[in-house]
């Protein structure tokens, strides 16, 4: 595993897992307050149930679906596979190449485009809610990101850790797995 590492690769590797990381963890930064805010709200029934609710939901569909059964795994095979085949536009734009913006399959790209498209529209409604609503958004959000968060941490450190990686960059040109 550890053949065909460089300096350069590493390097990239890892300012490519570091500028996603701290994309979504600026993201949890952001979302905090508003979260956190809503509780100084009187929360209804409905309000609290909601808050639960919308907690629970995104813990799974964000953070275990999406992040531990998705994105994390292969922002983690992204920085090994450029840790070992460094180019200069990997290396420039390394955070993008990692989370599958550029030079991935013809699906990873569509898929990526579109579900940023999908989280920008988001963002942009949930900020036309008003508190003590958006606060419940918010909350479920950065239950979601956090879960992300340390999932991207478990599968980098495994993928630098084990012999064989059992999960796909996605890049055209490479089989299934690495």
């Amino acid at each position: 595993m550890k053949q065909n590492l460089t300096l350069t690769g590493i390097l990239g590797a890892t300012w490519g897992f570091l500028g996603a990381f701290m994309l979504i963890g600026y993201a949890v930064w952001r979302l905090t307050p508003m979260a956190t805010d809503a509780l100084n709200y009187p929360l209804s029934t409905l309000q609290w149930s909601a808050l639960v609710a919308n907690i629970v939901f995104m813990a799974y569909s964000e953070g275990y679906k999406g992040f531990q059964q998705a994105f994390a795994p292969r922002v983690a095979a992204r920085s090994l596979y450029l840790s070992k085949n460094p180019t200069a536009i990997r290396l420039a734009l390394a955070p993008l190449f990692v989370i599958g913006y550029f030079d991935a399959t013809r699906r990873r790209l569509i898929t990526s485009y579109l579900l940023t498209t999908m989280i920008i529209i988001l963002i942009v409604l949930t900020r036309m809610v008003d508190q003590p609503w958006r606060g419940i958004i918010d909350a479920g959000v950065v239950v979601g990101l956090v879960w992300g968060l340390a999932s991207m941490l478990y599968f980098i450190i495994m993928a630098f850790g084990v012999e064989n990686y059992a999960y796909s960059p996605e890049i055209p040109h490479v089989a299934t797995h690495t």
